[in-house]
This record gives C-alpha cells, sequence and structure tokens, in this order.
C-alpha cells in the first residue's frame, strides 16, 4: 500500500520518527507540497495524510487510487468532505492529540500579559536594575490572577483543560458551550450564554470551532460587552476573530491585552492589523507543536491508519 504525506515538516522537521507509518505501507514523505504538486505526488496513493494541503473536489476526482485520508490534526477545513462521500474516500482526524499543550500555551500567553516576564527580564538585561535607586521597578503594571473570572467560550476537552488550570490558580470560571454536557464539581461553576460571559469575564478564552455562526463572532459588537481592562486569549482558530476590531479595541484601551495563537491567514501578511496592535502578543501557530503532542500526533494518525486497514475505522470526519 502506498501512502503519501503532503506536508510533514510542520510536524517532524526532523527530531521525531515515521516508524509508525512506516511498518503500515510504502511511505513516501514530502515537507511542503503546492496545490499543483499534489496529483503528481500522490497519484498512486491509497492513503494520503495531510495537515494544511488542500484537497479540493477536482484534485481528489484526480486521485483514482486514493482510499482514505488523514488529516493530521484537530481541523480539516481543507479537505472537501462532501466530494471524498461521493468517492467514498474514508476521512479521519485526530482530535486529542494537543489538549495539555494548548491548555499549556493558554497561561503562557495569558501570565506573559499579566506579569510582563520578557519587558523586566530585558530591561533587567539593558541595565535598567543595575542603575535603579530601588530594589524593586516596574514597567507596566502587574496583575494578579486569583479571584478574577476565566470565561471559556468552547467547553470540550481543551476548554475543559483551561479552566481545571484556572480553578488550580484560585480563578472562578464560567463557561459557554451549546452542549452544556457534564458540568465540572468546580466552585462557582456556571454555564452562561456567550453575552452574558463577554461582560462577566476578567479574561476569554476561545476553544470553540469555526462554523458559519461561530466566524467572526469576536466583532466589535462583542468586544464592546468586555469589561474595560480585560483580556482575550485565542488559541482555537483565526477567524473566530475580526482582526480589526479587535486591534482597535487593544489600540483604544478597551482591552488590556490580547494573546493570539491563530490568525485568519496563515502565515499572515506583514499588515495584518494585530501585528501592530498595543499589547497584542502573536505567536505562530505553536500550541499544538511541543515535542511531545507532535509525537502522540504521529502515532494517533498511523493508529487511524490501523484501524482503518483492519476493518474498523475510527475518529472518520463526516
Amino acid at each position: 500500500m502506498k501512502i503519501v504525506i503532503l506536508d510533514g515538516h510542520a510536524i517532524n522537521p526532523g527530531d521525531l520518527s515515521w516508524h509508525a507509518l512506516e511498518t503500515l505501507g510504502s511511505l513516501k514523505v514530502f515537507d511542503r507540497t503546492s496545490e499543483n504538486e499534489i496529483v503528481s505526488r500522490a497519484r498512486e496513493a491509497e492513503v494520503v495524510l495531510t495537515t494544511r494541503t488542500p484537497l479540493s473536489a477536482q484534485t481528489l476526482e484526480q486521485l483514482k487510487q486514493l482510499r482514505y485520508v488523514g488529516a493530521m490534526f484537530t481541523g480539516y477545513d481543507e479537505i472537501d468532505l462532501k466530494a471524498a462521500q461521493q468517492r467514498k474516500i474514508v476521512v479521519t482526524n485526530v482530535p486529542t492529540y494537543a489538549t495539555a499543550s494548548v491548555a499549556q500555551l493558554v497561561f503562557a500567553l495569558l501570565l506573559e500579559l499579566c506579569n510582563q516576564v520578557a519587558t523586566h527580564s530585558a530591561a533587567t538585561h539593558a541595565g535598567e536594575w543595575s542603575t535603579c535607586p530601588d530594589f524593586s521597578f516596574r514597567k507596566t503594571p502587574l496583575v494578579e490572577l486569583r479571584g478574577k473570572t476565566m470565561g471559556i467560550v468552547g467547553f470540550g476537552r481543551i476548554g475543559r483543560q483551561v479552566g481545571e488550570i484556572a480553578v488550580a490558580m484560585g480563578m472562578s470560571v464560567i463557561a459557554a458551550d451549546a452542549g452544556r454536557r457534564d458540568p465540572p464539581n468546580w466552585p462557582g461553576f456556571l454555564w452562561r450564554d456567550v453575552d452574558e460571559l463577554m461582560s462577566l469575564s476578567d479574561v476569554v478564552s476561545l476553544h470553540c470551532p469555526l462554523l458559519p455562526q461561530t466566524r467572526g463572532m469576536i466583532n466589535a459588537l462583542s468586544l464592546s460587552k468586555m469589561k474595560s481592562g480585560s483580556i482575550l486569549i485565542n488559541t482555537a482558530r483565526g477567524p473566530l476573530v475580526v482582526e480589526q476590531d479587535l486591534a482597535n479595541a487593544l489600540n483604544d484601551g478597551h482591552l488590556a491585552g490580547a494573546g493570539v495563537d491563530v490568525l485568519s491567514s496563515e502565515p499572515p501578511s506583514p499588515d495584518n492589523p494585530l501585528l501592530h496592535a498595543k499589547n497584542c502578543i502573536v505567536t505562530p501557530h505553536i500550541a499544538w507543536a511541543t515535542k511531545e503532542a507532535r509525537a502522540r500526533l504521529i502515532e494517533e494518525v498511523a493508529a487511524n491508519l490501523r484501524a482503518y486497514l483492519q476493518g474498523s475505522p475510527i475518529n472518520v470526519v463526516d
């Protein structure tokens, strides 16, 4: 069986092994694949694995041997599911590999906004502490999270992990989710609709999927409902946010800060407004990319394919 990975570099730039997949067939790995290279590279493949290389209906039609597409990510927006179903191509994803890593970055962004560690370290290295007349100095206001309210939009695996960390730090947690299943036994936990959550939270963290009804949900109107001096964190999907509206809320001082790991277009154009907004930390979509999470990802991609080959596919998306 021929297996082709179209864009393996982001997952494994050389520090991990593809062995789990190599045991399942003849594996060919490409670091990156442009749209006009897909058909020539995967023409004979029965299995195609992809992170962000798009598989359109037109492309799928040309891959006559293709029987299985594995999204090597939780998201699968780049795959035309309707066309895959029409051609009886099984599509799977990996929903759970990076839960702990994403939650960890949420708090890396939040703590940097609250404590400004990088700013104070840079000032110290520049000599400002050495020349300070006092034993301590502050370049920015510092914020304690204990007693603050964390609002979580989207209360799946990652949202709940974020909530657990917030509770451990002494925060109260409120959440908005269409399902409202299995409320946690945390002191003061409450379900709220999104509008209420935005107005009650000191920190809002986004963990919902990108759907037609969630695209652009963080906009001028919803941002205006947030507390003055509150913080927005987005490690979910870039298009959840109208970026110019968020930049405006930061630049006019309504929000104290934002931390985003995802943008509407990746890589972003140099004129993306969040790259130039005040008090906005932007990281290059790294929440998922710890070595531990990437190793799990490869193992789970292989487990998905193994289950398919055994006749009992798992993590099928439709």
